[in-house]
């Protein structure tokens, strides 16, 4: 008994992170379920068919209880929080996929571009159920994430779960990976832009395409700019803003709230658009989530960009990380974020403005249609200069529809804006 009592005082400390003059008013039903779990503490450090340390008791305790609360709450042992760390700095080794818990499940948020998951195909959506032929079911997500990580060059199996197919087997190669947060090119006179991720360069990296691809536009000048976050999964809030307010000229960005009213953050944007005033189109799908959502909601609720692809995800809580000193840190959810508007974003995700579904674009075979030159005495055909055979090779490319609807969109925009001049 007097273990069992010894044990209940050492989970108390540890649950309270130190014994405070604030402890003593606890009310007698807390001390009590905390004297339950001291017995069952004791019970299975006595008992148990292996032998189990403290350290592994008492943190797989603490993880339960702040995984229960939510999926995005979790414990980080000292190793788990070093690597948060790294990540957001843009690099980090692993698999390349954003993912949180579902029904016992891993659940794919996005996979990261040029990553051993986006190379592998993996799709947003996507309910991973073992690895390594090992069922998930029983691990918490910072469990089966830990073990979807490891060396670069060594492989892991999973089991994908993906609609109504019939499980699947993906081995991946890990890697160190690498996020290169912003990415961009000239299509025409738009700018193209493609956000991967929030990190620490998002927004070092945003300013540098503007000013790339305003230098490279014909006669140094944009007429329309696609902001592309399809597939991705999010990053640090600041970012989220930072981004956000580089296109906006005044207004609210996001504002967060938490337990305490008291507590509500209103984030507002400072003059200045990167961009100028030019037409924006913003694209999103299902595995855009949390940051990205705050860009695209900012900017549709302002009517500075047209948001077009499909629902988001509906991340719409903000997760502080707040370290233990001595061990690692806690990933607590402490708040909802609201889109300007005041929409919650919370399983419910952004609407686009404008629906397009991804799509294969397929050529209609005409060649039985007649044509002038079938016809009984049509004039010749005068030679015409022969076709580049390069740009002919090229039109194999996949094309990427919903982007293509964003083009033709701001393009539209740019022919209805000079027509009026």
């Amino acid at each position: 008994m007097l273990r069992t009592f010894q044990a209940a005082l050492l989970i108390s400390a540890v649950f309270c992170f130190g014994v405070t003059a604030n402890a003593q008013n606890k009310s007698s039903e807390t001390y009590r379920y905390l004297n339950l779990f001291g017995d069952v503490f004791e019970r299975v450090r006595a008992e148990y068919v292996e032998e189990v340390s403290d350290e592994e008791l008492i943190e797989a305790a603490i993880n339960g209880m702040l995984s229960s609360l939510d999926p995005h709450s979790s414990y980080l042992n000292p190793k788990n929080f070093q690597d948060m760390q790294v990540q957001t700095k843009g690099e980090f080794g692993g698999l390349g996929i954003e993912v949180t818990m579902e029904n016992g499940l891993v659940k794919v948020v996005s996979p990261i571009d040029d990553t051993p998951a986006a190379r592998a195909g993996l799709q947003p959506g996507d309910l991973i159920s073992h690895l390594d032929g090992e069922p998930i079911i029983g691990l918490t997500l910072a469990q089966a994430v830990e073990k979807m990580r490891g060396k670069p060059d060594t492989d892991i199996t999973l089991t994908i779960r993906r609609g109504e197919e019939a499980p699947f087997d993906v081995t991946l190669t890990r890697d160190v990976i690498q996020i290169l947060a912003v990415r961009w090119r000239l299509e025409d006179s738009i700018g193209y832009i493609r956000i991967t991720s929030f990190n620490q360069q998002t927004t070092e990296n945003l300013e540098k395409a503007i000013a790339d691809l305003k230098e490279d536009a014909t006669e140094g000048e944009l007429t329309g700019v696609v902001l592309d976050l399809r597939n991705n999964p999010g990053g640090l809030l600041n970012e989220a803003v930072s981004v956000s307010d580089a296109f906006l000229e005044q207004g609210e960005v996001v504002s967060t709230r938490g337990r305490d009213e008291e507590d509500a953050q209103r984030f507002n944007a400072t003059p200045g658009d990167l961009a100028e005033g030019l037409p924006m189109a913003v694209l999103i799908n299902g595995g855009s989530a949390s940051a990205s959502e705050i860009v695209a909601g900012a900017l549709q609720d302002h009517r500075r960009a047209i948001v077009l692809g499909t629902q988001s995800f509906g991340k719409g809580s903000v997760q502080t990380i707040q370290p233990v000193p001595g061990h690692g840190a806690i990933r607590l959810t402490t708040a909802r974020y609201y889109t300007p508007s005041g929409r919650s974003i919370q399983a419910k995700g952004i609407s686009p403005d404008i629906e397009v579904k991804p799509a294969r674009i397929e050529e209609i075979d005409v060649s039985a249609r007649r044509r002038e030159a079938d016809l009984r005495g049509a004039l010749d055909q005068q030679a015409e200069p022969e076709r580049d055979q390069e740009q002919a090779d090229g039109e194999t490319t996949p094309v990427d529809y919903q982007l293509q609807r964003a083009l033709d969109l701001l393009r539209g925009i740019a022919l209805y804006g000079q027509q009026q001049r």
